[in-house]
């Protein structure tokens, strides 16, 4: 028996089973507590749907409106509707301050920083009350949106008056952090640490922070003890006991398994070899498009999809791929294993895409965007490290080399619309992570937003430039060009919320990298 897909199509027809049930004589808490549940069980579309349905039935009925507005603002990213709603209600119920604060987030979110900052103002003078929860909501709308200096300014006058408040000192570490500033972060995440040792947003924020500032030995430790983010496959995984550092493994069987992004398993599977020097016997259980790349890379491994596990297998030990470096001890960049590169080509299929390619050189991989996420906190997030080929293309081309196509995704329809230098795209051809690999070898540049492609890149030891975002990722640092993690990797920061001035510096530094390509390459008659 297969350990997924069966309950999850069982809970489907339940939730839909319910939905029809609930239409012949709803309320708004069976209808909102029903919308929830289908938002967060594989249905949003028909959670969304059925929110509106009674939207359009009780046009003013302001719970049935809130309940629209809650779903449309937290599990898809429909802040143009959601403002229209909140917009009715506010004129429903004109003295409503939680109300007003959601509209005034909306607002931020959907583009119209000045009305949203002046509703959060008018909440601030009228209603003294919602101070605390105003503040807190509409700067962490500031953080999602990558207005750091806006939500510092603040908290920072905020927290003066609510000076033992956890969540407001974690804000601030936090806000701090999204500009580059971890070491100043670190005492108020100790602080809110302190006020509340068992919140876990609070300790994974301070996780993250530590790793950002280098401090891997304390970050790593209080980073395994996350929630991990289980799924209705992996969360069988759970009931292993989780690996840790002293655990003796000689002769057990370990079971290492994906559990946040692609990257992440990209960038961490690296310390799964040292666990096989301490005696184990390694499984790795990763999303299907990383199977055959993985199985070539580390053929001493056993690599399987994540999908592909039965309920009867037995491990000694589970841990999720992320949490290596906490288990083989990594307290210092010296700790990464200097292996690189660490992933591996099918030679054939190396030869099957360089048949494929121009021949012109240099070739230039370009990806401009992650993959298109779908509820709002991600798609807020994909917007702070996302651009378009419009954008990129726009700002790098002309170029004297031949740009290919590494994009993957939705946002592949960019495509479709760009009239500048040609960008071949032969992402057809590539149907996993071993594909993209094999293209990746015949390119000679790989230029990329901090997505998947890039960590490809890095393990393969080809020259990759990040385009990153604003607030840096915490694998990056809070500046410089380099990093441990890969050393082929050259970062480009922003200093602003638009990527279109680091893009020009890009451009600088592209046309000086194929001037310097182009002079490195042999004289007519001189042997290659």
């Amino acid at each position: 028996m297969k350990a997924t897909w069966e309950p999850e199509k069982a809970n489907m027809q339940k939730l839909l089973a319910q939905r029809d049930a609930v239409l012949q004589n709803p309320t708004p808490a069976s209808v909102g507590a029903l919308c929830v549940q289908m938002c967060t069980g594989c249905l949003p579309e028909e959670g969304v749907a059925l929110a509106l349905e009674m939207v359009r039935r009780n046009p003013d009925n302001a719970q049935y409106l809130l309940i629209a507005a809650f779903v449309l603002t937290n599990h898809v990213f429909r802040y143009d509707i959601a403002v229209a709603l909140l917009r009715k209600i506010v004129h429903l119920e004109p003295d409503n301050p939680i109300v007003k604060t959601m509209l005034a987030q909306a607002l931020i979110v959907n583009g119209d920083l000045p009305a949203g900052s002046a509703l959060f103002a008018e909440i601030i003078k009228h209603y003294p009350d919602q101070r605390l929860l105003a503040s807190i909501q509409i700067t962490q709308t500031f953080l999602k949106m990558g207005y750091a200096d806006e939500a510092l300014q603040i908290l920072l006058f905020v927290v003066k008056q609510e000076a033992s408040n956890p969540t407001l000192l974690s804000m601030v570490g936090c806000a701090l952090g999204c500009l580059n500033r971890a070491e100043e972060a670190i005492p108020w995440y100790r602080e809110a640490m302190r006020l509340a040792p068992e919140n876990e947003g609070i300790l994974l924020g301070y996780s993250l922070i530590l790793l950002k500032a280098r401090h891997y030995e304390q970050g790593w430790r209080l980073f395994a003890q996350r929630r991990n983010k289980l799924t209705s496959v992996t969360k069988w995984f759970a009931q292993f006991t989780q690996l840790q550092p002293r655990d003796a493994i000689a002769g057990k069987r370990v079971l290492l398994y994906q559990e946040q992004g692609l990257g992440d398993s990209l960038q961490f599977i690296r310390f799964a070899p040292v666990l096989q020097e301490r005696g184990a016997r390694v499984t790795v259980a990763v999303d299907g498009a990383l199977v055959r790349l993985l199985g070539m890379s580390y053929p001493e491994l056993e690599v399987r999809d994540v999908s592909a596990f039965t309920l009867g297998e037995e491990y000694d030990y589970a841990l999720p791929i992320p949490s290596l470096p906490y288990v083989t001890h990594m307290q210092t960049d010296a700790g990464i294993p200097g292996t690189v590169p660490y992933l591996r080509a099918d030679p054939r299929d190396v030869q099957r895409f360089a048949a494929l390619l121009p021949a012109g050189r240099p070739r230039i991989g370009l990806v401009w965007s992650g993959g298109r996420r779908f509820s709002a906190e991600d798609v807020m997030a994909d917007r702070l490290r996302s651009t378009t080929l419009a954008v990129m293309g726009g700002a790098l081309t002309p170029v004297d080399a031949t740009l290919i196509s590494l994009q993957f995704g939705e946002p592949r329809v960019d495509l479709a619309q760009w009239q500048g230098q040609p960008v071949h795209d032969l992402m057809d051809h590539v149907h996993d992570m071993a594909d993209t690999v094999a293209l990746i070898e015949n390119l000679d540049l790989v230029i990329s937003v901090d997505t998947s492609v890039l960590h490809l890149a890095g393990a393969l030891g080809k020259p990759v430039w990040m385009l990153s975002r604003k607030d840096a990722c915490w694998r990056w640092g809070d500046a410089g060009e380099t990093s441990a993690w890969y050393p082929s990797l050259r970062i480009f920061r922003p200093q602003e919320c638009s990527f279109v001035p680091t893009l020009e510096r890009m451009r600088q530094a592209l046309q000086a990298w194929v001037a310097a390509w182009r002079a490195a390459l042999p004289a007519p008659g001189q042997p290659s």
